[in-house]
């Protein structure tokens, strides 16, 4: 992504958005929080954002080495991310809504909410994990243009966070059912941004040549 690229710049923060669902969060807190004390809202939600951060940060420095370090290539990793981001975008559509499929094996124990299902596989999930190694390929984006990608993954974690410390007073205006509806929406936006990241992938492999391709993901 070139530097103060602002179209780029959007579409990674679009791509993060996304994949990270802030909305789609708040069914899952909502469970992970029933039996709390309210007084410990704020603890579970800034616990595991910082938990959700940390692993996507991980990723982020340490992802693509691991992968070069097993010898695969960015192209091929792009293609399986992006089908499964695609499946996964399908389930956001078709399938069970988030909280359904996140709370329906989770604890109670109230403070181990914040790490499952809350930080992970909500938050940072497979999905999230994905898209941030894909933004921040070494061989195509220089340092200064990771550090944008990591600012931007601070500002969408940031919204995460602030949704879930408002998420009493939001669900009286959007409900439970509102926040589903916004998520399937999104669901279908990273449909799209999968496909991108497929066609990204082929062309880096040299499989295909096509303009345009790999936008969203800063081809």
């Amino acid at each position: 992504m070139p530097a103060l690229d602002i179209t780029a710049i959007l579409h990674d923060l679009i791509t993060l958005f996304v994949v990270i669902d802030p909305v789609g969060t708040l069914p899952v807190f909502y469970f992970a929080t029933a039996s709390v004390p309210a007084r410990l809202h704020w603890k579970i939600a800034v616990r595991a954002v910082v938990i959700a951060g940390a692993v996507l940060l991980g990723f982020l420095v340490a992802g693509q080495i691991l992968l070069e370090a097993m010898g695969l290539r960015l192209g091929s990793f792009q293609i399986a991310g992006g089908l499964v981001l695609f499946l996964f975008a399908l389930t956001m559509i078709f399938g069970e809504t988030k909280a359904e499929r996140e709370i329906e094996e989770a604890g109670r124990d109230h403070m181990a909410g914040a790490v499952f299902p809350l930080a992970m596989p909500s938050i940072a999930s497979p999905g999230a994990i994905l898209a941030i190694v894909i933004l921040t390929d070494n061989h195509r984006e220089a340092v200064a243009s990771q550090a944008v990608t990591a600012a931007l993954l601070g500002i969408v974690l940031l919204v995460t966070l602030a949704l879930l410390l408002m998420a009493a007073r939001l669900k009286r205006v959007i409900g439970t059912t509102g926040a589903n509806v916004i998520s399937r929406v999104m669901g279908l936006i990273l449909a799209t941004v999968a496909v991108d990241a497929v066609l990204g992938g082929l062309d880096t492999l040299g499989l295909l040549d096509l303009p345009g391709s790999g936008e969203f993901l800063g081809e």
